[in-house]
């Protein structure tokens, strides 16, 4: 398990007391990374992203973090003290190390996105959204902000737990108030009580980080199925801001069946590119669905700036 003295207090990264962060533990996302970061860019959002790496991210990714001026800052590998199998989903081998930023007490605010993730729009709000302050230390109602996990299982993966089905699901009791599911997310309580991990609104604290690793030295980390999300769900139930899932919008809620009911392109400010393929996998005009074509329409874009600052890495 990681060292569990929070990160001291120090000079910002990014220059600004309040950031966009994500994680990066080696080159499979780092395309992905880039390209949240010029979307960030180009929807002028006023905050950096700071790239959170490990130390297996290599020597080729640092590189093509600083050709193209991306802050980064070092952090530890966090993982629980009694490991848990994760065969059937290895990425949640990584996630652990999302909790992160709330230790991260030399910002005033974090949004933490992963990095296959596209904004769409500008969500410099999200710096702005009231959230306990740091000195109640994860004990008021309002510890960090985030959107529900869709926990209806649309892929019928079989080594999901048994209730993770629509009728628990916190989207499906939207489904009767669209318009009201742009503006408001569904209750932090509803169903299954779990928030994505994908994008966390943090007031970082030393009080909250160290909850979030008292909790992983606990035996109870070991039956946590999808790691940083259900830990945050369970140490801080009911006490988290739900976000519209406009903000974190998996691709999958989109599909015929799912969530759809409730999904408007027009209102999206940033899509989550969840499980595989990553749009990133295929190839140009080949895409798996609709949502990928934005993504490799910004990427697209981005290349060809890159290209004219004479910027041709193969990221």
């Amino acid at each position: 398990m990681a060292d569990s003295t929070p990160s001291q207090a120090e000079s910002p990264v990014g220059g600004s007391k309040k950031v966009w962060t994500t994680l990066i533990t080696n080159t499979a996302y780092l395309t992905g990374l880039l390209t949240l970061d010029y979307s960030l860019k180009i929807h002028g959002s006023k905050y950096p992203l700071v790239a959170l790496y490990t130390d297996t991210f290599p020597a080729e990714g640092h590189a093509a973090l600083d050709a193209r001026n991306i802050p980064k800052k070092h952090v530890k590998y966090l993982l629980p003290t009694k490991g848990k199998d994760y065969t059937n989903d290895p990425r949640f081998y990584d996630c652990w190390s999302k909790l992160t930023p709330f230790s991260l007490t030399e910002y005033e605010r974090v949004v933490q996105l992963d990095s296959d993730m596209l904004a769409l729009k500008n969500m410099d709000e999200l710096m702005e959204l009231e959230l306990d302050p740091a000195e109640l230390g994860g004990t008021g109602d309002r510890v960090f902000a985030a959107s529900h996990a869709c926990v209806c299982n649309p892929l019928k993966k079989a080594h999901y737990p048994k209730n993770w089905i629509p009728e628990n699901c916190a989207f499906t009791s939207q489904h009767s108030i669209p318009d009201e599911a742009q503006r408001i997310g569904a209750s932090p309580s509803f169903g299954l009580g779990m928030p994505n991990g994908g994008l966390q609104v943090v007031n970082p604290s030393r009080a909250i980080y160290q909850l979030i690793l008292d909790q992983l030295a606990k035996d109870a980390a070991f039956n946590y199925d999808f790691a940083d999300q259900s830990l945050l769900g369970d140490v801080f139930r009911g006490r988290w801001v739900a976000l519209p899932y406009i903000y974190n919008a998996l691709k999958t809620l989109r599909h015929e069946g799912v969530h759809d009911q409730i999904w408007r392109d027009q209102e999206v400010k940033n899509v989550h590119y969840i499980l595989s393929p990553k749009p990133w996998d295929e190839k140009v005009g080949e895409h798996a669905e609709e949502s990928h074509k934005w993504w490799w329409d910004v990427n697209l874009k981005r290349r060809a700036a890159e290209r004219a600052q004479g910027l041709d890495d193969g990221f």
